[in-house]
């Protein structure tokens, strides 16, 4: 596969929805086709966070571990969003897991490559984290309301 076709793809994705031209360009070059089957995990928990992924088709089901229970999903991810930040900052570990709740179809992003690419070009580094810390404030919330609601079920503090 010839990477510049990812251009158009990852140009269309809302996380890059007016991204100076050449920076696109500059991120398309740490891109991937990737396609997850039904119950496939995208990341595991305490794996290295390596990539993060523009979700163009299907739902990834965010889950925690809880020690003697099932994993809890705590967020349901959808198209045109995007999933993982831990490779943003050391010690580049996943916090939770990220499964395909159905077929998945996804632009992986490198995380080495574009912070290698984010160090020697301070503009973009500063566009990537002012379009990432938006998701990561909502998504922080949305996962502390979770255990709210989780620990206020019955049995849920048990």
């Amino acid at each position: 596969m010839k990477i510049e076709g990812l251009g158009p793809l990852v140009a269309e994705h809302p996380f890059f929805a007016g991204m100076d031209p050449a920076a696109l360009e500059i991120v398309v070059g740490c891109c991937a086709n990737e396609v997850f089957k039904p119950g496939a995990y995208l990341y595991r928990q305490g794996e290295p966070a390596d990539k993060f992924y523009l979700v163009r088709d299907g739902l990834v089901a965010i889950e925690i571990y809880v020690p003697g229970r099932p994993p809890i999903a705590v967020e349901t991810v959808e198209a045109g969003e995007i999933i993982g930040w831990s490779w943003l900052t050391p010690p580049f570990k996943w916090s939770n897991d990220a499964r395909a709740a159905d077929t998945v179809r996804a632009i992986s992003i490198d995380g080495a490559c574009l912070r290698t690419k984010m160090e020697n070009d301070r503009t973009l580094g500063y566009e990537i984290y002012k379009r990432f810390m938006p998701i990561m404030a909502r998504r922080l919330l949305q996962n502390r309301i979770r255990i709210v609601e989780l620990a206020t079920e019955p049995g849920g503090g048990e």
